[in-house]
């Protein structure tokens, strides 16, 4: 067992209790980042994220030994702001920031219960902890256009022609496709973990230790687009023997590896001697008394309950029971079920769906109509998240890809996000095959009586009706045609959605006033 001195076992004691009263209240926050970090190749280094912010703790010792733990009451007050936060969190069903939230009610228990000069002499690896929180996956598009952009660059300056539509493009010797995998998330977050650990046990300097995470972030990235140019050219100048299927994922990490091993080597050339161990305080410092603890402890614990007890609150406004979707009646207009096409978006944990096509009745070409609608969200059913996409990750022979995204606006000033979808994997079109169907789409949101575009301005209204007890229903409505049949400019879509989409936004508040059916 330890053998703590006598001053630090009631305030240990203390924190100990802090701490298990937050994992105790938010434990569905806590287990929605372990089941991250389970699932997800992109988080597993969080595992080690608790044990090294414990180990860099224990290599300070010597300096917290002379210390006497002071609670600093002033630190109460931050977990007002921070459990406000993971309220906001909570209420707009954002992951990342009921997660950031947590760990900071967990840092901030610290001096509030310790004192300050304990938390400053450990707050790296107080900070660190924050990287346990799996925060990221939003710039996984952004990496992947990146990533493609520099490899077809790269192929034609090294005079090899390529035709390029989405994230996939094809080259004389074969057709290439830039997927989730490809993008270096994985690479990116491992680094900056990694890299900020090295700075911290390396350099004194906050100069140094800033420009080594500057590098740790670059060189990734960097190291991505370069494995990515390689990997292709592997392929083509081996006539696809080397660098496909699994070989390329293995021939990435080892390129990574090295990668990373060099970096780490150049930057040790100008590593610092560890600073010599802090003293105590000139002033000398008494052990606080036990009720004066117990009640910090007990007011730390309420205030960071606090929080929880609000959200419970808030739910007495989310509407009840399933939804039930209809169609609504249109005129010159009939409702057909079944899609448009063998299309599907990818929008998953709706509380009801609604997908089908309305046809003219003297004829003409349908228009596909999709409505995924969203109540009592949470976890895994929420609208708006990063894996909720017009279309899924991946490549096949059957896979629909994003060639085009867009916007546009109605005569009435209502924005809406346009994309165009290919049915077909590039590959196969390259390779002669059917013709692909190829469609044009318009999409928006629906929150709660509110039509928008914006992901952000979404969550933000999301919030604000929950606030207001208004529920939290939502949708995302999604009309379609096939491209040749949407005209130039899109018109066909345009005059469906100025002649019929205040009906369509009448059927979405008609399923939010229903009576809801009961949920089973």
């Amino acid at each position: 067992m330890l053998n703590l001195p006598a001053p630090w076992r009631l305030p240990l004691l203390a924190l100990a209790l802090a701490w298990l009263a937050l994992a105790v209240v938010y434990h569905d926050t806590g287990a929605a980042m372990v089941l991250i970090w389970n699932r997800s190749e992109t988080f597993a280094h969080a595992w080690v994220v608790p044990p090294l912010s414990a180990w860099l703790v224990w290599r300070r010792r010597a300096d917290l030994a002379v210390l006497v733990p002071t609670p600093a009451p002033r630190w109460l007050w931050g977990l007002l702001p921070v459990g406000l936060l993971w309220l906001l969190g909570e209420l707009a069903a954002v992951n990342a920031a009921t997660q950031f939230a947590l760990m900071g009610l967990f840092v901030l228990a610290v001096p509030a219960l310790l004192g300050t000069e304990v938390a400053r002499r450990i707050a790296f690896p107080l900070g660190f902890l924050f990287f346990a929180v799996p925060f990221g996956d939003f710039l996984t598009p952004w990496l992947i256009e990146r990533t493609a952009d520099f490899t077809v660059a790269a192929v034609r300056l090294s005079g090899i022609p390529v035709f390029r539509e989405g994230t996939q493009f094809i080259i004389p010797s074969g057709a290439w496709s830039v997927v989730e995998a490809c993008s270096g998330i994985r690479y990116l977050m491992a680094s900056v973990m990694v890299g900020t650990l090295f700075a911290y046990l390396n350099y004194r300097s906050l100069a140094r230790r800033w420009a080594f995470v500057g590098v740790a972030i670059l060189t990734p990235l960097v190291a991505n687009w370069l494995r990515a140019y390689m990997i292709v050219m592997l392929g083509h100048l081996s006539g696809n023997k080397l660098a496909v299927g699994v070989d390329h994922i293995i021939y990435g990490w080892v390129f990574f590896g090295i990668i990373m091993l060099a970096m780490f080597m150049v930057g040790a050339r100008w590593a610092q001697a560890d600073a010599p161990h802090e003293p105590a305080p000139a002033l000398g410092q008494e052990a606080v008394a036990a009720p004066r603890l117990a009640v910090l402890a007990a007011l730390s614990i309420a205030l960071m309950a606090v929080p929880a007890v609000l959200h419970q609150q808030s739910a007495r406004g989310v509407l009840p029971g399933r939804p039930v979707l209809a169609a609504p009646a249109l005129p010159g207009w009939q409702w057909q079920d079944g899609p448009l096409s063998a299309w599907e978006p990818a929008f998953s944990g709706a509380a009801a769906v609604l997908h089908g096509r309305f046809e003219p009745v003297d004829g003409g070409a349908p228009v596909g109509v999709y409505i995924g609608y969203y109540r009592q969200q949470r976890p895994g059913h929420q609208l708006i998240t990063s894996v909720n996409q017009l279309v899924a990750g991946g490549e096949g022979e059957t896979s629909w890809a994003l060639t085009v995204a867009g916007s546009a606006e109605l005569k009435n000033g209502q924005p809406w996000r346009t994309a165009e979808l290919r049915g077909q994997a590039l590959s196969r079109v390259a390779a002669g095959g059917d013709l692909a169907p190829r469609l044009r789409v318009w999409q928006t949101y629906w929150i709660n009586g509110r039509l928008m575009t914006s992901d952000w301005q979404a969550k933000l209204r999301g919030v604000w009706g929950r606030l207001l007890e208004q529920g939290d229903d939502a949708a995302v409505l999604i009309v379609y045609a096939d491209k040749a049949a949407a005209g130039a400019d899109d018109a066909r879509l345009r005059a469906f959605l100025h002649q019929h989409g205040a009906a369509l936004d009448a059927a979405l508040a008609q399923t939010r006033d229903r009576i809801a059916t009961p949920a089973r």
